[in-house]
């Protein structure tokens, strides 16, 4: 008996099989290969998209499947084959097709949005791990797991729709964390969660204050971010609020805005006390003693603008003078020493030379009166008595203030002395010549103008 070498495959069962696939394969073709779907397609109607507004309406499978045996191309070229949008944005990092084309670059579309699910399933389906949420202004960095260390499902947060939220759900969920903090938190910032948060809390409690330019330091640290955000509802709001100190602390102001509204150029955020002013920053600097001098010795009762900065106006019951030196006391005295007084005589209408430089104050200002003293030199220089008037009163004639004594040396006229002098004419003096006045004199009364020789006595000379 000779052995069958094909087995079970024996010439009738092999002409069986190719019958068989022949009427599979007619069956198939004839029915638009639907024995090999995987099941029915999307049937919701959108917009229209390569001729057809939803997939149910696709006939071929071919429109969406390559050949198994076509190595060319992938079903993501047939998707972008009518989804020319999507394509544009894979190009695009920004985007969200573009982001998930970064981290992902051969993801399958299907991986997203599976297909054959029915008419009515939707056709969008992500895993957290896969979807790169922050695309959309929200991190899932902080919900990778719940309160009892589940892991988050799309579910729990968009329900059955991937493409809406319902910010309520932030609410329900952070009310059984904390209830008392989420209630207040609402009443607070309000209940649009998205509006300041991002997923990983940028603007939460451990939000940089100095990286927005305002540095949070001394009491600023400590106070509820509402303080100063009142009734902030958004980002813009935030960003907003004012930076400027009287903003905030004008009800803090005791001076009633006498010192302008730039609180910080006296007090500093460690401490609203003690506070300190740079006087040199104002019209009036400190010198001297008044370094050392209280404020409220200048500035009384607080009062601090408009101020007087005349020395008078603070020192008036330190004027020993009764005011008859004028009410500029920095004309002799100096911030520095009030005794240390000094005048320059230079600077009034009786400049000091010769001997009067010398000279103390008081020998001239009798009893400190120093407004309305003559300055006529008979004032203090009485004419002396061999004088016997006939000089006159003006002193300067024949002084000088270099030397009160000295013999006057001035022109003589119709006297020429040894030398051309002219004065002193033989050693007399004056009264010899001028015994009446200044202005008559007789040369009888010395000389005989009937002797020639005569000198006029000792010491003549003619």
């Amino acid at each position: 008996m000779r052995s069958n070498r094909l087995g079970c495959f024996s010439a009738s069962a092999i002409f069986s099989a190719l019958i068989t696939l022949f009427v599979i394969t007619g069956i198939a073709l004839a029915r638009g290969n639907d024995m090999f779907s995987a099941g029915p397609l999307n049937a919701q109607p959108g917009a229209a998209v390569g001729g057809v507004s939803a997939h149910a309406e696709i006939e071929a499978c071919s429109a969406c499947h390559p050949a198994p045996w076509d190595f060319s191309e992938r079903m993501n070229d047939r998707c972008m084959i009518c989804h020319t949008d999507i394509s544009v944005q894979q190009t695009d990092a920004a985007s969200l097709h573009g982001a998930i084309q970064n981290r992902t670059p051969n993801l399958d579309c299907a991986k997203c949005h599976p297909e054959h699910r029915g008419p009515g399933a939707p056709l969008t389906r992500v895993e957290n791990g896969d979807f790169p949420h922050e695309t959309l202004g929200y991190s899932l960095a902080a919900h990778a797991r719940k309160s009892d260390r589940a892991p988050f499902a799309c579910s729990d947060c968009h329900a059955q729709d991937i493409a809406l939220f319902d910010q309520a759900v932030c609410a329900d969920c952070h009310r059984q964390m904390d209830a008392a903090f989420t209630t207040a938190h609402m009443l607070g910032w309000g209940d649009n969660c998205l509006a300041c948060h991002d997923g990983i809390d940028t603007y939460g409690a451990h939000f940089d204050h100095s990286q927005v330019g305002f540095a949070l330091e001394g009491g600023h640290a400590e106070v509820i971010c509402t303080k100063c955000h009142l009734d902030a509802r958004t980002l813009a709001d935030l960003k907003s609020a004012p930076t400027d100190c009287y903003s905030c602390h004008r009800q803090d102001d005791d001076h009633d805005g006498r010192f302008g509204a730039d609180c910080s150029a006296c007090h500093t955020a460690n401490g609203w006390e003690p506070a300190s002013f740079d006087h040199d920053l104002a019209a009036f600097k400190l010198e001297g003693k008044h370094t050392e001098t209280s404020c409220d010795q200048c500035h009384v009762n607080g009062q601090y603008k408009g101020t007087p900065s005349d020395c008078y106006s603070c020192h008036r019951q330190d004027d020993e003078h009764n005011g008859q030196y004028g009410q500029d006391c920095g004309g002799c005295h100096n911030p520095f020493d009030w005794e240390d007084a000094s005048f320059d005589h230079s600077l009034s209408s009786f400049p000091l030379t010769g001997a009067h430089t010398g000279l103390a104050c008081e020998r001239c200002h009798v009893n400190n009166q120093f407004a309305g003293v003559s300055a006529a030199c008979v004032s203090c220089h009485a004419d002396p008595e061999f004088h016997a008037g006939m000089f006159g009163r003006d002193c300067a004639t024949c002084h000088s203030t270099s030397d009160w004594y000295a013999p006057y040396y001035g022109s003589h006229p119709g006297i020429a002395d040894e030398g051309g002098r002219g004065v002193n004419h033989g050693g007399a003096s004056c009264r010899d010549c001028h015994t009446a006045n200044l202005y008559t004199a007789t040369c009888t009364a010395c000389h005989d103008s009937n002797n020639p020789d005569d000198d006029g006595g000792e010491g003549g000379d003619d």
